[in-house]
């Protein structure tokens, strides 16, 4: 007997046909397939099987923004909630240098800038994410929007997990010790942007997602966007680097090059990972070339995203100076 074929497997047929008749998922599509998965409505094996199709044959710029798009539609944000200037996501997790983009947020934040981080963390062992990280430093942790809107409204910096800022996207991260491979999801949150910034900052590991979020952003109207590859895949200038940086801007791609900050042609590996050394660091105890320019240089890619410097050198010239005036006394925004 002919059993009726389930709503989810035509999305699978679509991406699973094979090279020569399969194909990547139109935005539409994508958008409905995802609608599917957050509504709990696709069977395990086949989030399974569609995941790791998608991995294999890489995400597309037109099926990530409908994956966005779908995911945006579940987020409980306050009407009341204060506009966020920039969006800073954080899903890689730091193993060879401390979260020293951290820092950079922090200091942003005392100079006005509301900023929204998310995050998720655990998901690869032998790495140290943000949400750990705040917690050792006292720092508060949203347990919702709402806690998140009040949080951007009195200290202009919240950090939620990815845990509550969509439950079913965290557990589809969690599956990668099951599937053995990053998912697209990985790509999809870092996107996500749940306060509808102007502003988001993208940090990649691998350079060839560089172009898939540049036009993910650009098809879901983003209106500033700037990604690049950053130490561990986060937020993070590598400062002995050189840097590519790949931007939208009220729907026009470009790059922009960023010259190296250090000389050293190798970037050092911190074995210790002690967290007590951001605090060391932010109150001027300790003096690390390389965290400080890690911190510097982060900061001015921020700012030149928000249109507030010209070009590298200005930008790099008032980060170094809004570094100095950050309030030395308590490691807080």
């Amino acid at each position: 007997m002919d059993r009726e074929e389930h709503p989810f497997a035509q999305y699978v047929r679509i991406i699973g046909r094979g090279k020569n008749v399969g194909r990547s998922l139109t935005m539409d599509e994508a958008e409905a397939a995802m609608d599917m998965i957050l509504a709990g409505e696709v069977r395990p094996e086949q989030l399974g099987a569609f995941l790791m199709l998608l991995r294999v044959k890489e995400e597309t710029p037109e099926e990530v923004a409908g994956f966005v798009k779908a995911a945006r539609k579940g987020f409980d944000i306050p009407a009341d909630a204060p506009k966020v200037d920039l969006d800073w996501s954080s899903y890689a997790g730091k193993r060879r240098q401390l979260p020293w983009f951290l820092l950079a947020a922090l200091a942003l934040a005392q100079q006005g800038v509301k900023i929204f981080m998310h995050g998720a963390e655990g998901h690869t062992p032998g790495r140290l994410y943000t949400r750990e990280t705040l917690e050792a430093l006292s720092l508060p942790v949203a347990s919702d929007f709402a806690e998140a809107a009040q949080q951007i409204k009195t200290a202009n910096f919240a950090y939620l997990p990815l845990s509550v800022v969509s439950a079913k996207m965290h557990e589809i991260i969690e599956l990668r010790p099951i599937l053995g491979l990053r998912s697209p999801v990985h790509t999809i949150s870092r996107m996500l942007n749940p306060f509808g910034a102007p502003n988001v900052l993208q940090g990649i590991f691998h350079p060839g997602y560089n172009a898939i979020h540049q036009g993910a952003a650009q098809l879901l109207g983003y209106e500033r966007m700037a990604v690049f590859r950053g130490e561990g895949g986060e937020i993070e200038r590598r400062p002995s680097k050189p840097l590519d940086v790949w931007t939208v801007e009220n729907g026009e791609m470009g790059t922009f090059e960023w010259p190296a900050l250090l000389p050293e042609p190798q970037q050092p590996k911190d074995d210790e990972m002690e967290i007590d050394r951001l605090v060391d660091v932010w109150k001027g105890d300790e003096s690390d070339a390389y965290a400080i320019a890690a911190v510097t240089g982060t900061l001015a890619l921020a700012l030149h995203l928000m249109g507030r410097a010209t070009d590298p050198a200005d930008a790099q010239a008032q980060a170094e100076a809004l570094w100095a005036e950050r309030n030395r006394e308590k490691l807080a925004a």
